[in-house]
């Protein structure tokens, strides 16, 4: 069929008149190119399920596609299988929920609700709690507000990883018209003791008993203030102090370019807040809550954000300082290495995977801690991981713990940042990132760095590089390239599996002896070196 042809098809099974409307006005004004970008190409279901611009079309986020997906997922489960199914607030969010639910139901499953929108750590974690067989979220995470997705957990409570990926998304090419997929009721719409549940088994993880700290929070428009301020409330915390800009859930993120905390300028209004009420720490979600982001307010004014590894590293040592038995920790290659000189330092198992959560929580038994660099971070206790995904509601609380713990001895997280420079040397790390409209541009760079690799970077001389499209290094193949560095510095280049971005991962390694300033000044200095050096490199 032609462009036209599968457009009318298309709409002839449509059941969104917000769609059929946008590809009516397409047809009927004979815009082939609008045609052509929604129907040229298509969404691929992979492991992080689907994501992409919502509207018409095989290649949007839109009804059609989530009932396929829906459809698919219920030909690999089977009837009589249980399948949770939660939801943010984007826009068609809830539609998309309701109508996973009706073809699963349709198709002889059982689905489960969640009551509201949620933080999608409650939907990983309500899959393991219910014995369920799968769950399904709706979410672009922190994507611009044109987006949605649809990730799906098995049973174990983490993200789906190959052969199901694959083996779903065969299922979704075979479905016919969604019109003639038989429909189910809406599925049992589960009751707040879900969320109970979800508070209890987060509040149990190893918390200390130090609680006097004020807290400034934004979840930067998304899903997270109502369930994180219960979380903060039932731990015996004061409840943190919302940006009221931002607290109540907007699918049109009106305050911020990207709602994404690591964003320039998303965190402004969090800082301004802090500065006003005397916060002692600042903490952000992103949209959905599975992320966290961490500020500390600085005497003279003004805010330090922490970076994901250096938040990942004082989780670490909190974790494990508050648990006991064989136990492991775990991040991703992009991460820093920081993480492996703690776990030696411990005695405790370490574990270094591809990036995503789906890898981070298959690291190996015993698993206590996971974080990636991306501000994400799954946090155990001596029962294990309390959800077997990212969760930034029980990272936010943990972090609460430690800044509370500290502020008792008059210190603040930065102290405990400068201890860990002193025990294993200071580990910084930095990510450059070049967005792109046209894809070509990354596979090209990709091809040059490959060709003709650079034979030093900054101050730094490449002693090895590892080509992880083959498996170099012992991990399953995945399109990137590792140099590793002289004096432990470190840099990794991959394209982003979510966002049309290539993206670059930076770490130096600097000695301290006992004053640190200096010490984080040369660091800074050779990853703007770095920096420079790299771009070079890629041309772009």
């Amino acid at each position: 069929m032609n462009l036209e042809e599968r457009a009318r098809a298309w709409l002839a099974q449509d059941p969104d008149p917000d769609t059929r409307a946008e590809l009516a006005g397409l047809l009927d004004r004979g815009d082939t190119e609008g045609l052509r970008d929604r129907f040229g190409a298509k969404l691929e279901f992979g492991t992080a399920g689907l994501r992409g611009e919502l509207g018409a079309g095989p290649n949007r986020m839109n009804r059609v596609t989530v009932m396929r997906a829906a459809a698919g997922l219920a030909r690999v489960l089977g009837p009589g299988k249980h399948v949770v199914i939660g939801y943010d607030a984007r826009h068609k969010s809830d539609v998309f929920a309701r109508d996973t639910a009706a073809v699963l139901e349709g198709a002889g499953l059982r689905a489960s609700v969640l009551p509201r929108p949620l933080p999608t750590p409650v939907l990983a974690f309500a899959v393991r709690h219910l014995g369920a067989d799968a769950g399904v979220t709706v979410t672009a995470s922190h994507n611009p507000p044109r987006d949605n997705g649809y990730k799906v957990y098995w049973g174990d409570g983490s993200q789906i990883v190959p052969p199901i990926d694959a083996e779903i998304s065969a299922a979704i090419d075979a479905v016919g018209p969604v019109g003639e997929l038989p429909l189910g009721g809406p599925g049992t719409v589960l009751d707040e003791s879900i969320v109970d549940a979800y508070i209890e088994a987060i509040t149990a993880l190893p918390l200390g008993d130090a609680r006097d700290l004020r807290v400034a929070y934004t979840p930067l428009h998304g899903v997270g203030a109502a369930t994180l301020a219960r979380a903060f409330e039932a731990a015996g915390f004061e409840p943190p102090l919302p940006v009221e800009e931002q607290r109540d859930p907007d699918p049109d993120f009106p305050t911020v370019a990207f709602p994404n905390p690591e964003e320039p300028g998303a965190m402004d209004l969090a800082f301004a807040l802090a500065a006003k009420t005397g916060a002692d720490l600042v903490l952000a979600n992103d949209p959905d809550a599975d992320r966290c982001a961490v500020g500390v307010p600085l005497p003279g004014g003004g805010c330090r954000m922490l970076t994901g590894d250096e938040v990942g590293g004082l989780l670490a040592e909190h974790v494990i300082a508050h648990t006991s038995g064989e136990r492991m920790v775990a991040t991703t290659i992009v991460s820093s290495t920081l993480l492996g000189k703690i776990a030696r330092a411990h005695g405790v198992g370490y574990g270094e995977t591809l990036t995503g959560f789906k890898w981070i929580i298959k690291a190996g038994p015993g698993l206590v801690f996971g974080y990636e660099e991306a501000i994400g971070y799954s946090v155990g206790g001596s029962g294990g991981l309390p959800v077997h995904d990212k969760d930034g509601i029980s990272a936010a609380l943990t972090v609460a713990a430690i800044a509370a713990d500290a502020k008792r001895s008059g210190r603040t997280l930065l102290d405990l940042l400068d201890d860990q420079a002193r025990r294993y040397g200071l580990h910084a790390t930095t990510q450059l990132s070049f967005r792109v409209d046209d894809l070509s541009l990354i596979a090209g760079a990709m091809t040059r760095l490959r060709a003709t690799p650079p034979s030093r970077l900054g101050p730094y001389e490449v002693t090895r590089i590892d080509d992880l499209s083959r498996g170099d290094g012992g991990l399953p193949p995945t399109d990137g390239l590792r140099f590793l560095l002289s004096g432990d510095a470190r840099v990794v280049v991959r394209p982003s599996g979510t966002e049309p971005k290539l993206k670059c991962y930076l770490e130096v390694v600097v000695t301290v002896t006992d004053d640190v300033a200096p010490a984080r000044t040369r660091a800074a200095e050779n990853l703007e070196a770095l920096k420079t050096d790299l771009t070079s490199a890629l041309g772009l």
